[in-house]
């Protein structure tokens, strides 16, 4: 399809080649036109009306267009499907310009880099992330432009720099070129292979940070962990067209000092997504974000994410929910001021960038004034002294609140900004603008008293200003010294020297009002951007002060209680319960169950139980009870003593993979080598039916395998559900495991789940009867159980000897003339000395032995 050789389409094709991967938003009047492809897929993507620029050409060009004003949502829907846009804009004035208005791409948005925070959930981060390899080394910088939280680490491996990836659940990641590395749910962005050069980098971080060294960062000794920085940061910048003045500072950390969770884990226990549909509803975030602050909101999900394996640290978290949790009026004081304290990272970032708006200074503000009340209710308890910050930078709040007025405006160009007495000049100006439209509403009474016009009007327009409208019926009324300026059909516009004189006056204090004011509105926002680190600094505090406000309330409201952290091997839990589960409305009453791993007698613990009797809902239960208690949370249960975990693994359910070509067994397998190639006996495993995608006696044979090297060498604390009955026999021949079941109580055919474990494993499945709670045929059930007892006589008359791995010996096979004959006929030919016709004629001796 040609373009067009007009100079618009010229310059559409220079700035298309500036965002080749991008959809061009290409300003022309009052609109943001698409050509070719992009106009395709937008269209497509938002709903748009396609059409074309040249419709008389044989090969039109298509086209879609959205207004200016309404843009914003548009690009917010082309985003959050994952799309990369450029916005070409218009950037001088089309009356002023000579010949085409020259345009530029003012910045590019994409799902990394926002076009504003206020369109990014409040509760969730935006990370930007770069990854870089250097030889067996590896960089990984985050950063959230919309906080200016900048964090860098140098995973030990390639596995430890995927699961980290997917803890930090990127929108998107810049690749160099030939860089493979699978990323799930980001937009993935290649650039050129940079150079790897560390002192460059170094270079460019002192600059943004203002620094001469990355010592006081505890950053100095890092090497591509800083090149992955100065990557992002030249990423994000090359985006938004500006430099970055939000980031203070970078903080370095170790992937290895908190829990690693993998993808299938962080799946299984739903922590922030549920396993079906969308949203929070039914995950563990869902259930503890009782915060009352975005921020607060943001940290809690970093919480769930990054579990902890510094006991001190846990127990000073805990220390703190304690407290809340023991004075109920205190915590409803918190939550009550917390509740409005504005989201100041956010905002502080804005102000750094110079967007924030009169609202977002005045909630700044507002904000702000509430500290000083906030932490002095803070001072009333000794475990959240550690919370206590030394400035609340009450003089932001006090320049903010006597210099702009409670309720601005939301443009910042239209005046209504400041209080009265803040700048003399610019009140004489707002009384010279207010009282002069005063003088010309009077001064249309004095005329209409001079000429005896009752009907004559003082009007205002943009094209003549002020002026006198005498209707056609009066103008023999008209005094001489009017002045003739249009002719309606109804009427005659006049004006007079005394009208223009105070229109001048008039209209040009009020212009010159809204330039000043909105001048010293500029003034104050680049004033207040030196604050910028004290308000970093104090949302951080006021965010780890909300998350132990909700988590108390949530354990308040739960009867959750404190669990006991030690670096000992024993999770011994009473009365556990899942603490999303038995929040549902449930037909049944939740009941609570024990679980006790110790490597001493209950390492390994088999559970057996019928389908639909709660095994995988008490695996789960343990994982989330000792996944919360490392993230300083209280737990569901009467007690809990848990042993720190370095990792937990869930293999519980399964479902193929389409998008790379596994079958359900497959997925099951890979996932189960994962966790057999990085267990340790601190970490705490949970399968549930390993082996079940495939045969019978190869899905048990793997399944034993798998508990044996678990018990055996891992060592791992580890619940394994089965349905492979005989796997409880591993309770004879291994010291460290046990054998639960959960509980149940038959009632003629059927089954009722009392969901309790007991000691001992289950003797049968009762699969029948849960196919007939699950609504199956009731022709079915029966043939199935008659079935069952036909195999159950079958198997009576000619039991299958043991496998080998259950310690009986396989049978000896019997005498078999033909085979024999058949073996000496093989071993008489030999294929390289035979022609064709002696190779067939050895084949039909062969096939007549065998018949």
């Amino acid at each position: 399809m040609a373009t067009p050789d007009t100079p618009m389409f010229r310059q559409y094709v220079e700035l298309k080649a500036q965002a080749p991967d991008a959809l061009l938003f290409f300003r022309m009047g009052d609109f943001y036109e698409l050509f070719f492809d992009d106009a395709r897929l937008a269209a497509e993507v938002c709903e748009l009306t396609l059409t074309s620029r040249n419709k008389d050409d044989p090969d039109p060009i298509p086209m879609a267009g959205v207004p200016h004003h309404a843009a914003k949502g548009y690009l917010q829907t082309l985003v959050d499907r994952g799309h990369k846009v450029a916005i070409a804009d218009q950037v001088e004035d089309p009356k002023k310009a000579k010949g085409l208005v020259r345009r530029e791409i003012v910045r590019i948005v994409s799902p990394g880099i926002g076009l504003d925070p206020e369109d990014l959930p409040a509760r969730e981060p935006c990370w930007l992330v770069s990854v870089v390899q250097d030889g067996e080394r590896w960089g990984l910088a985050s950063l959230d432009v919309s906080t200016g939280d900048l964090r860098v680490t140098e995973p030990l491996d390639r596995l430890a720099l995927e699961d980290e990836l997917e803890r930090i659940q990127a929108r998107e990641v810049v690749l160099a070129e030939g860089l493979e590395l699978e990323v799930q749910g980001a937009r993935v962005e290649r650039v050129p292979a940079w150079e790897i050069d560390e002192s460059a980098a170094r270079q460019r971080l002192h600059a943004v940070l203002g620094v001469s060294d990355l010592a006081g960062f505890g950053a100095e000794d890092l090497g591509p962990a800083l090149s992955a920085a100065a990557a992002v940061l030249d990423h994000a910048e090359g985006a938004l067209k500006s430099t970055l003045p939000q980031i203070t500072r970078i903080r370095p950390y170790a992937s290895t000092g908190f829990m690693v969770l993998d993808a299938a884990t962080r799946r299984n226990l739903e922590l922030t997504k549920p396993l079906a549909g969308t949203g929070r509803k039914g995950t563990l975030l869902g259930l503890l974000d009782r915060t009352a602050t975005a921020m607060g909101g943001r940290l809690l999900r970093e919480h769930i994410a990054y579990p902890l394996l510094d006991v001190r640290a846990i127990h000073r978290r805990l220390d703190a929910v304690d407290a809340l949790v023991r004075d109920n009026p205190s915590r409803r004081r918190l939550r009550e001021l917390l509740k409005g304290v504005s989201d100041l990272e956010r905002l502080a970032s804005k102000l750094a960038q110079q967007t924030a708006n009169a609202r977002d200074l005045v909630a700044l503000g507002t904000g702000l004034d509430r500290l000083p009340a906030l932490f002095g209710e803070v001072e009333a308890h000794k475990p959240l002294a550690h919370l206590l910050p030394g400035d609340l930078a009450e003089d932001v709040a006090a320049t903010i609140s006597a210099t702009l007025v409670d309720e601005p405006p939301a443009t910042i160009t239209e005046g209504g900004l400041l209080r009265a007495g803040v700048d003399p000049e610019l009140d004489e100006l707002v009384t010279l603008s207010r009282e002069g439209k005063g003088i010309i509403a009077s001064l249309q009474e004095r005329e209409r008293e001079a000429t005896g016009i009752s009907s004559l009007k003082v009007r205002y327009n943009r094209v003549f200003g002020y002026f006198i409208e005498v209707s056609r019926a009066n103008l023999h009324k008209a005094p001489e010294h009017y002045i003739r300026k249009q002719t309606l059909t109804n009427a005659e516009r006049f004006i007079t020297p005394e009208l223009k004189e105070l229109e001048e006056k008039v209209l040009g204090a009020d212009e010159r009002r809204k330039a000043l004011e909105h001048q010293r509105f500029v003034e104050l926002r680049e004033d207040l951007v030196r604050h910028v680190p004290r308000i970093q600094a104090l949302a951080g505090t006021i965010a780890a002060l909300d998350v132990h406000c909700a988590l108390a309330q949530v354990a308040s409201d739960n009867r959750y209680v404190r669990p006991e952290l030690d670096t000992s091997l024993r999770i011994e839990i009473e009365a556990g319960r899942h603490p999303v589960v038995e929040c549902m409305e449930l037909e049944e009453r939740f009941v609570p169950n024990d679980i006790v791993l110790d490597p001493q007698g209950r390492q390994l613990v088999i559970v057996t139980g019928p389908n639909m009797s709660g095994k995988s809902t008490v695996m789960r239960q343990t994982a989330l009870i000792a996944l919360m208690a490392q993230i300083g949370s209280f737990v569901p249960a009467d007690r809990a003593r848990i042993g720190l975990c370095d990792r937990v693994f869930t293999r519980v359910g399964a479902s193929d993979d389409l998008a790379t070509g596994r079958s359900t067994f497959m997925v099951e397998m890979s996932e189960t080598a994962n966790i057999l190639h990085h267990a340790t006996e601190r970490s705490l495993v949970l399968l549930d039916e390993i082996g079940r995608g495939t045969s019978t006696y190869d899905g048990l044979a793997i399944a034993w395998a798998v508990a044996e090297t678990l018990h055996d060498r891992i060592r791992a604390r580890t619940l394994f559900a089965t349905h492979y009955h005989e796997l409880v026999e591993l309770a004879d021949s291994r010291p460290n495991v046990a054998n639960v079941s959960v509980a149940i109580s038959l009632w003629g055919e059927r089954i009722l789940f009392l969901r309790r474990l007991k000691e001992g494993g289950a003797s049968r499945s009762y699969g029948i009867q849960c196919a007939r709670l699950a609504g199956m045929p009731k022709e079915v059930v029966e043939r199935a159980k008659g079935l069952l007892r036909e195999l159950e006589k079958h198997a009576a008359r000619n039991p299958t000897p043991q496998l080998s791995l259950f310690g009986a010996r396989p049978p000896e096979p019997e005498e078999d003339t033909q085979t024999d004959e058949l073996r000496e006929a093989l071993e008489a030919v030999d294929p390289d000395t035979l022609s064709p016709r002696e190779a067939l004629d050895a084949l039909y001796r062969l096939k007549e032995l065998v018949r």
